[in-house]
């Protein structure tokens, strides 16, 4: 699609964030698999309802436009995403594990953020006031999501910290025959 004007620019931007968020239904369910905090699992499968409600919206406003709904390539999306998965596969320790998936689920909230914020500001300038509507709700939904993994964060952080010195503080102990015993960590990827 050629852009030559305010509402192309929209229209693909809002193509960009159905790609996007359809990326973002396939990757909550492996996070939520992967996260050994609670909380943090339950957010990421309570997310996982609200993004379905967001590729809802994004119908609505391509309905409300008359357009197809469909995507288009969010190269953005799929490199935040691949970052995650390659956390994923570190084998990190716990807590340690949930803070790299903390991060990697802020960096997506936050590239949703802005893009939300953009769509939603070109459909107020455009006169699409029902479109605005639909996509202010979802960016205050992505908002509460970054701040609700913020307040996990803080705590699944301070564990991370908390179980760094501990370990420092540890002496590695013997078996029987001298030998220093390893403590086996698990991996998050064989969760």
């Amino acid at each position: 699609m050629k852009i030559h004007n305010l509402r192309d620019l929209w229209i693909d931007e809002l193509k960009d964030l159905y790609h996007a968020e359809n990326q973002i239904l396939k990757a909550l369910p492996k996070m939520a698999r992967a996260a050994v905090d609670e909380k943090l699992r339950s957010a990421f499968k309570e997310h996982l309802e609200q993004t379905r409600g967001h590729v809802k919206r994004l119908d609505k406003v391509f309905k409300l436009i008359k357009m197809p709904a469909k995507g288009r390539q969010c190269k953005g999306m799929e490199g935040i995403i691949a970052e995650g998965k390659a956390m994923l596969e570190m084998g990190l320790p716990e807590p340690v594990g949930d803070a790299a998936l903390i991060a990697a689920a802020q960096r997506v909230e936050h590239y949703e953020i802005a893009a939300y914020g953009t769509v939603r500001t070109y459909a107020e300038v455009l006169g699409e006031a029902d479109a605005a509507k639909l996509l202010e709700a979802t960016l205050k939904e992505e908002r509460e999501t970054d701040e609700a993994l913020t307040g996990i964060a803080e705590r699944v952080n301070a564990e991370a910290v908390e179980g760094d010195q501990d370990q420092d503080a540890r002496k590695p102990s013997r078996n029987g025959n001298g030998k220093v015993k390893k403590k086996r960590q698990p991996a998050l990827a064989a969760r």
